[in-house]
């Protein structure tokens, strides 16, 4: 395997994208955004690829998210360093979106944040049985972004609504069931997979090596969540999950309670907007507006400082509750 942080090959008719820092969970960092975009800008142009594949190297997993480093010196520094790595990041989320060749995404092991983004909205998505997916950014005083309230507002019933503010994570028939993947083959078939789409189109290929993936258990708990999660006030979800006397309701009221007050509230706000709004372009300029004002909020730099830096897991919320939340401060990120 090469030093690069993506590996770029063509195998056959496949032009394959290899998130190499396998140490790290292949987490994004800038340079890694601009190699993916220059080989996307180039494979979009030649005749020979005829399909993209997105996989990372390692056995943990294709993507851990994006560089909270990069993002707590920005905030601490009050740089645009995190603004300028979103701003690419995102534009890369919507070249995978809109390709205009097949990407099959392999969503193996774990796949978080920026992870989702560049996988999620690939025209061929496929989980596994180690498959854990989440964005789990309210642990740090941030928002799901990279176009994750567009999809999450797009799972079925408040589904995504609950994986956003409780930070949960999703197995591969969780993540099915979110709208967040299509297929489940078995990890011990993506070699096969690969060499296969090196001759052969992304939809028979899958057809033959995917299988039933199961029930969802997120799926199942439809009845609780969809009438917990309804609405667009944060303290009436939590007031509803503690009163609807199911325990696995109770545990998600505590899960919302220990996150960042200010990202469940923005959390939510984003969600619902972007459930109006026309398109994926206009919800990855929506999360870049949200990315930006967190800069200057004091959660997100505490956050990742109790999770990545100090790693005390003990963060100190400003506001402490979110009964102290104010609204008005960012209501005009979503007018």
């Amino acid at each position: 395997m090469s030093d690069e942080s993506v590996v770029v090959e063509r195998r056959g008719r496949l032009g394959v994208l290899t998130l190499n820092r396998p140490r790290a969970i292949n987490a994004l960092v800038p340079q890694m955004v601009h190699l993916m975009q220059q080989a996307l800008d180039t494979w979009a142009e030649d005749d020979a690829v005829e399909a993209v594949l997105v996989t990372g190297a390692g056995e943990r997993g294709l993507c851990a998210g994006g560089d909270l480093q990069g993002m707590y010196r920005s905030a601490r520094d009050t740089t645009t360093e995190s603004i300028d790595f979103w701003r690419d990041e995102y534009h890369l989320d919507h070249t995978i979106a809109t390709f205009d060749k097949p990407v099959v995404a392999l969503m193996d092991g774990i796949v978080l944040g920026g992870g989702v983004g560049i996988s999620a909205h690939a025209s061929h998505r496929v989980v596994t049985e180690r498959t854990s997916l989440g964005m789990p950014e309210t642990r740090i005083g941030f928002v799901p972004d990279v176009g994750g309230p567009w999809l999450l507002a797009r799972a079925p019933g408040e589904l995504g609504t609950h994986l956003a503010l409780t930070a949960a994570s999703a197995d591969g028939p969780d993540t099915i069931a979110l709208g967040l993947a299509d297929v489940l083959v078995p990890s011990e078939r993506l070699a096969e997979l690969e060499s296969a789409l090196r001759t052969e189109a992304p939809d028979a290929v899958l057809a033959r090596l995917s299988i039933d993936p199961g029930t969802s258990a997120l799926a199942a708990q439809r009845s609780w969540i969809d009438e917990c999660y309804r609405g667009d006030d944060p303290l009436a979800i939590v007031a509803r999950l503690r009163a609807c006397g199911v325990e696995a309701a109770a545990l998600a009221a505590d899960e919302i309670e220990a996150r960042s007050p200010t990202a469940v509230a923005l959390t939510l706000a984003a969600l619902r907007r972007a459930a109006t709004l026309p398109d994926l372009r206009a919800a990855l300029d929506q999360d870049l507006a949200v990315s930006a004002f967190l800069l200057g909020v004091p959660d997100m730099a505490e956050g990742i400082r109790a999770q990545v830096i100090d790693k005390d897991r003990s963060p100190r919320w400003d506001p402490a509750t979110l009964a102290e939340v104010d609204p008005s401060t960012f209501g005009h990120l979503f007018g």
